[in-house]
This record gives structure tokens, sequence and C-alpha cells, in this order.
């Protein structure tokens, strides 16, 4: 069972009707006690990140995640919800984020490109992911978003993309997976990746 974790700040319903297509039945929730049992979690994200992470602490989820995640549980951040595995943002000043994947947030450097990228973009997989299974390089995904986060270890990448610069668009580490882009909202090759979520 995947479930939801609903904290006021995410695109849940189109993360759910992907998830349904695909053939699951998500819960939805923002209750620490059953974040912290749950099997599977998804942790979506839209907004800022600090305040993201403000909500999260408020109402206990970041312990109850954190919790859950530690005991082996397999979750997946989409979009800003990748963003806040990370050490920290320089979104509107500095702020700690859950700390499962080294490295921090920082404004696209996009050059003369526009902000926010919103575009559909192609990324250059880790063959070895997991996540990326039966997915090649050079296939496209949707982003909008105008902060990237950066691995330090560039073992915890499992794809990356140029927009400006070369940033970090999907990490992979033990049970601990997720994405810059929308699987969700990418045709059949995100499905794909939420498949083979599913399946870990």
């Amino acid at each position: 069972m995947i479930t939801i974790i609903d904290y006021g700040a995410g695109n849940i319903l189109s993360v759910v009707n992907a998830l349904k297509y695909i053939g699951q039945t998500p819960t939805l929730s923002g209750d620490p006690d059953v974040i912290a049992k749950a099997d599977k979690l998804i942790l979506p994200g839209v907004g800022a990140f600090g305040e993201c992470m403000k909500r999260l602490r408020d109402s206990g989820l970041d312990e109850s995640i954190k919790e859950n995640v530690k005991k082996g549980a397999p979750i997946m951040g989409i979009c800003l919800g990748l963003q806040l595995f990370f050490d920290y943002s320089e979104e509107f000043g500095h702020t700690d984020g859950l700390g499962f994947i080294s490295g921090g947030v920082k404004k696209i450097n996009a050059g003369a490109l526009k902000l926010p990228h919103i575009a559909w973009t192609s990324v250059d997989v880790n063959p070895a992911s997991r996540l990326f299974k039966g997915v090649n390089s050079g296939e496209f995904f949707y982003f909008v978003h105008s902060y990237c986060a950066k691995a330090t270890n560039p073992a915890d990448e499992s794809a990356t993309a140029v927009y400006g610069e070369k940033f970090t668009v999907a990490v992979e580490k033990d049970n601990v997976f997720g994405t810059q882009f929308h699987p969700e909202k990418s045709g059949a090759v995100g499905l794909k990746l939420l498949e083979n979520f599913v399946k870990v």
C-alpha cells in the first residue's frame, strides 16, 4: 500500500490519478502515526522549500518520515519533495531539509534561459538505477522549477539534466528515491518510473 503524505503542499490529485492508472490504490494521510507505519511513501511538493519544511515540522511529519525511512520503508519525493530530501536549501535564506541525501538546493544558474524552468527536458540516466529500469538516457520529462538540487555524492544520482547548468534530477540511495520532474505528468515514461517504484 502506497501512502501519499498530505501536508497541504503538493499536487496530490495528479499523483493519485497516475497511481490509479497503473493499478494502485493509494491512500492520503497527514497523520504522523500513519506515516510512521506506512509500507511505502510518496512525498509530493509544490511551493517554497522553507514553508514546506515548516509544515512538516509543525505537524511532526518530519520525524515520522525519518522514523519510517530509517526502518527501511521506500519513499519517493516528487519535485519539491525531492529537494526536501537534501541537507539544505538556499531558497529565501538557508533552511535545513530532511537530510536523506548529502548536498543542497540552489537557484538554477540558467544564464540567458528563462526561469522558472518549465519544459520537457531530456535526462541522462545512470544505467544501474532501479527507478529508471527500462528507461534510457535521452527520454524527456516534464519540469517546473527555479531551484535545483546538487548531490554531493554522484553515486546518489540516478539521473541528471542540463538547463543552463548540470544538476541532479533524480536520486536513489538505499530506500530513498526522488525526481525533480513530475513523473505523473510525463506520459508513459513517467508512469514507468512510478511502476518501478511500486516494485521496489
